[in-house]
């Protein structure tokens, strides 16, 4: 039997519980504004190294986004907002098919691992080196 007999609106409970996690982290950051010093710690990396990893930025960028200021938001860090818009698909896709009573597979084949593997580096190395400080939060 698909789905496992439960009803629809059972099968919807961790998707939804994992999007209230989800909004809830982003109505703290919204609220809590990263701009202000204080209120997060630094990135290691860049505190120790002056590196800037692919992550800096990233509480900058859900700030904006929480506060509509999406040309912000891609300043601070263009590949978060994409990991936003990446999230939304699929946590869209795995409602849809927990309605449905099916499974979400997620099995990417190892190239396109390599591929979002590379996509990190090269955003990484890019933003370190002097032409790429359009990519600095």
């Amino acid at each position: 039997m698909v789905g496992g007999g439960r009803t629809a609106a059972h099968r919807l409970l961790v998707p939804l519980g994992v999007l209230a996690a989800v909004a809830g982290a982003f109505a703290y950051v919204g609220t809590v504004d990263p701009n202000q010093p204080g209120h997060y710690p630094a990135c290691p990396l860049l505190r120790y190294t002056g590196v800037w990893c692919p992550g800096c930025g990233g509480l900058r960028s859900a700030h904006a986004v929480v506060h509509g200021e999406f040309g912000a938001a891609l300043g601070a860090n263009a590949l978060a907002v994409a990991g936003y818009l990446a999230f939304a698909a699929c946590w869209a896709l795995w409602a849809v098919r927990s309605v449905q009573g099916r499974p979400l597979r997620f099995d990417p084949p190892p190239a396109v691992l390599w591929g979002l593997g590379a996509l990190l580096t090269v955003f990484t190395v890019v933003r370190n080196l002097p032409f790429g400080g359009w990519l600095h939060p």
